[in-house]
This record gives structure tokens, C-alpha cells and sequence, in this order.
């Protein structure tokens, strides 16, 4: 590092990674961004021009072998995730992985066991740790106002029709890694506990072109936890849902409820001569977690120039990669499936 300025190069010129790249390119103290990593030559270029920055590779071995950079930002197909860390960490790298952390739970251990060998930081990508509602709404709990947790409800519905890649779960995981990894995660955080038995029933009912060619394909999912202490949660996931973006949490405690979270862009709502009530919905999670996902990045920064513990850590992404994993087996087997506690 030159000084306290950390090099960064993200890996993956996608929606998301470039989040990350314009957040880094437009200023987050104590970091610099060095570099873009992408194999089509296309959208490097495009981002090069975009960020204004000159070094780009096709290769992430090579950007790895580059002194400049400090840490990378992991912006992959989840399939890569697993190589990538495992070299990044070699190289004395600090890491930041989007979810999902990896395809399953033991490339999610390898990957932790090679940061701490390598002695670098590893973060995974929740950023609705980060978001203020989700935020204070954790502290709200926390405080007691509500009592204790009883039942955690997390949603995510998507508007666009999916990848085609996402149509074969065994490649992909399926939407339970894709989308609802974010409310595994939450429900997690907010309870302070693990899962431990997930039960998940599925369909696929906006998506009639992967009805043939992937008949195990589903655009809509609910999963139902009991966790460790006793108590419960519950997952709501779909996409193709075409209203817009929506993420919200309940929590329902001992001694009250809460909320976080709109399908509203804003608080405008307009009323016309024919009496309806109009509020413009959220279009993408791209525009609805902006700030998340730049406190993300500082978070990021700020644990490897305080070496201090990343927050979510590798722990969180191999318990998300494991709940996915469970859910998915027990949509296909139709059955509760039980999950195993790691060591601490």
C-alpha cells in the first residue's frame, strides 16, 4: 500500500461490479481504484472509459501479480468465486466477494481457511447490513423495544426475467443463492442464531421458456427456518415479477413488530380525478441500496487500514451457501431439511 491508500481492482465489470468501481473511482477515503478485471474485452473497455482509468486486464492471475493492487472486489458468476479468493488470498490480497459466497459449503471453508493462512481480510457482500432502515431497525431490536425475536419475515421479488444461466439450478444455484442469499443472510443477523432446519416449496410460474429445458427451475420460492434457540423465520423470494423491486422485513417479537424497507421510490403519491392513488414503485436494487452498497465499500476499507474483523464475514457467507443449499435439496426432495453447526 502507498501509504494508507489501498489499491483496489474489481473482478467483474457487471451491474454490480460496477457499483463497486464507480463507488471506488468517485472517492471512498483511504482507497484508490487501480484497476478493472474483465475476459471481454468489450465491457473492460467500457468501463475503463466510464471510470477514467487506465489499467485494465483480461486476466485476474495477472491483475493479481500487480504490486499496485492492495484487495480486490469479487464481482463474478458465482461459480469463479471459489478459484478467485482462493488465489487472491495466496497473493496477499484482501478480499471483498459478492454473494453468494460460493456454490457450496466447502469451497465457503477453503476459501476462509485460505485468508486466514494468507492473513488477509475476507468480506462478503450483504450490503443490507449497510442500509440505514435495515440498520436501525437492527438496533431497535437490539434495544428491546419489541422484546425478543419470534418470527423474522425477509422478501426479495425481482421485476426482470432472469439470465438464462440461472435456469439450471445445479449451475447456479437457483434464485434461493441469486436473490434470496440477501434475506438468508438478514434473517440470520437479525436473530443472532443459525438455522437449524429449513423446509422450502417452489414453482416456476412467470417463466414458461425454462418450463422444458429445466423443469426444476422455479421463479418463486418460500422457505420456513427454525433456528438453534427456537425460533422462526421465513423467506419469500420470486422474480419476474414486473411491479418493481421490493425488499422488506418484519420482525414480530415478544412485545411488538417491526418494519424496514418500501416498494415506494419516494413518499409522493398523487391522487387523479378518477380517485386512484399513485406512488411510484422501486425500479431496481441497483438505485434502491446506492448508499449500502457505498458504506459496504467503506466498510471494506476501514477493516483493512484498522485491521479489524471484516463484518459479514466468511462465517456469514458459509452459513447462507449452506441454508441454500438445504432449501434447494428440500424443494426437490419435498421434505424439512436439517442443517449442521460449524465449529467455533
Amino acid at each position: 500500500m502507498k501509504g494508507s491508500s489501498i489499491g483496489i481492482a474489481v473482478i467483474g465489470a457487471g451491474r454490480a461490479g460496477m457499483i463497486h468501481a464507480r463507488n471506488f473511482a468517485s472517492g471512498i477515503g483511504g482507497a484508490r481504484l487501480v484497476a478493472m478485471v474483465d475476459p471481454f474485452n468489450g465491457a473492460r473497455a467500457t468501463a475503463l472509459a466510464e471510470l477514467g482509468i487506465d489499467l485494465g486486464y483480461a486476466n485476474y492471475r495477472e491483475a493479481l501479480a500487480d504490486p499496485r493492487i492492495d484487495a480486490v472486489v469479487v464481482v463474478t458468476p458465482t461459480v469463479f468465486h471459489h478459484d478467485i479468493v482462493l488465489a487472491a488470498a495466496a497473493a496477499g490480497k484482501h478480499i471483498l466477494c459478492e454473494k453468494p459466497m460460493a456454490m457450496n459449503a466447502e469451497e465457503c471453508r477453503e476459501m476462509t481457511a485460505a485468508c486466514e493462512a494468507g492473513k488477509v481480510k475476507l468480506q462478503i457482500g450483504f450490503m443490507r447490513r449497510f442500509d440505514r432502515d435495515f440498520a436501525e431497525a437492527k438496533a431497535v431490536l437490539d434495544s428491546g423495544r419489541i422484546g425478543d425475536p419470534v418470527l423474522i419475515k425477509s422478501l426479495t421479488r425481482g421485476p426482470s426475467v432472469p439470465q438464462p444461466w440461472m435456469y439450471d439450478i445445479a449451475a447456479s444455484n437457483g434464485p434461493l443463492a441469486e436473490v434470496n442469499s440477501h434475506d438468508i443472510d438478514t434473517l440470520r443477523w437479525f436473530a443472532g442464531d443459525d438455522f437449524a432446519e429449513v423446509y422450502a416449496q417452489a414453482g416456476n410460474y412467470r417463466c414458461p421458456e425454462a418450463r422444458l429445458s429445466h423443469p426444476d427451475f422455479y421463479d418463486t420460492v418460500v422457505m420456513t427456518v427454525r433456528f438453534v434457540g427456537g425460533s422462526q423465520g421465513l423467506v419469500d423470494g420470486a422474480l419476474s415479477v414486473g411491479y418493481g423491486y421490493d425488499a422488506r422485513l418484519e420482525v414480530l417479537g415478544t412485545k411488538g413488530v417491526l418494519f424496514a424497507g418500501s416498494l415506494r421510490e419516494s413518499s409522493l403519491v398523487v391522487c387523479g380525478s378518477d380517485s386512484e392513488l399513485l406512488s411510484p414503485a422501486v425500479k431496481t436494487w441497483r438505485t434502491l441500496f446506492t448508499d449500502a452498497y457505498r458504506e459496504e465499500d467503506r466498510a471494506f476499507v476501514r477493516c483493512i487500514l484498522e485491521d479489524s474483523g471484516p463484518c459479514p464475514s466468511g462465517r456469514d457467507g458459509l452459513e447462507a451457501v449452506k441454508a441454500v443449499n438445504a432449501g434447494n435439496l428440500s424443494i426437490s426432495s419435498g421434505l424439512p431439511v436439517r442443517l449442521t453447526r460449524e465449529a467455533r
